[in-house]
């Protein structure tokens, strides 16, 4: 019988989430020992740098601050995150939309090179388009003369960049980190990168289609994205004159 999976910070009733994922009200408050969860994490393995910055690699400027971000694709944010496993660890990268909390693309690594990260945003440009801004943070993958050549010089994307140990500029990526380890990492002692692949393909899946968020008025990441598009594409195609008309 699969383990059932405790929500932290998170305030939508339990009853409206996808029912593999749904842990029962009288154990939301629980230790997880009390609960008869036993997590798989430790102090020693819970935590692993991702961040390092690189002093020879420019720096850019954070474009978020005082900046209203309510449309997709106005603004995109990326991190890294160590992902645990039972013998061993992964490298986790995602590209999420800030305004709907969406997960436009991901990759897992059992390295930190630049290359997966390329990969991912890479498939988020190809699948969804473009965003005006870019934010991240500034560890060395995202200085990285690739990286910044594909954001800015073959996209046009300014790129924005978190001031050093502001996890806050980054604030939505990091929720999501906290979600993904809580509700589904760190309580799968994975046995291979593959078996890590799938139970975290599984849990975004459900992430985008099936977790509300009060953030988002109850809706899904995935109703909010798509949703919020196609009204701005009927307003576009209603202030665009007919050719001939």
């Amino acid at each position: 019988m699969p383990l059932p999976i405790l929500h932290r910070g998170h305030q939508e009733p339990s009853a409206s989430l996808a029912a593999e994922y749904v842990a029962p009200a009288t154990n939301v408050s629980r230790p997880p020992l009390a609960a008869g969860i036993a997590p798989f994490y430790t102090a020693a393995n819970s935590k692993k740098a991702t961040t390092k910055r690189n002093p020879e690699h420019a720096v850019f400027p954070y474009l978020l601050r005082n900046l209203t971000i309510e449309r997709p694709n106005h603004v995109w944010c990326a991190d890294i995150s160590y992902i645990p496993m039972r013998q061993g660890f992964l490298y986790l990268f995602a590209v999420l939309d800030w305004a709907t909390r969406r997960v436009l693309a991901w990759r897992l690594s059992n390295t930190l090179t630049t290359d997966f990260c390329i990969e991912a945003v890479e498939e988020a440009i190809a699948t969804h388009g473009k965003p005006e801004i870019f934010n991240t943070d500034q560890g060395s993958q995202f200085t990285d003369g690739e990286f910044v050549k594909l954001i800015r010089d073959t996209h046009g994307i300014a790129l924005s960049m978190d001031g050093k140990g502001c996890w806050r500029d980054n604030v939505f990526v990091e929720r999501f980190w906290r979600s993904t380890k809580y509700e589904e990492v760190y309580l799968h002692a994975y046995e291979s990168g593959s078996q890590a692949r799938a139970g975290i393909g599984k849990y975004i899946t459900f992430y985008n289609g099936a977790r509300p968020h009060s953030a988002l008025d109850g809706r899904t990441p995935d109703a909010a994205y798509f949703t919020t598009l196609a009204a701005a594409r009927a307003v576009l195609l209603a202030e665009t004159p007919l050719i001939g008309a």
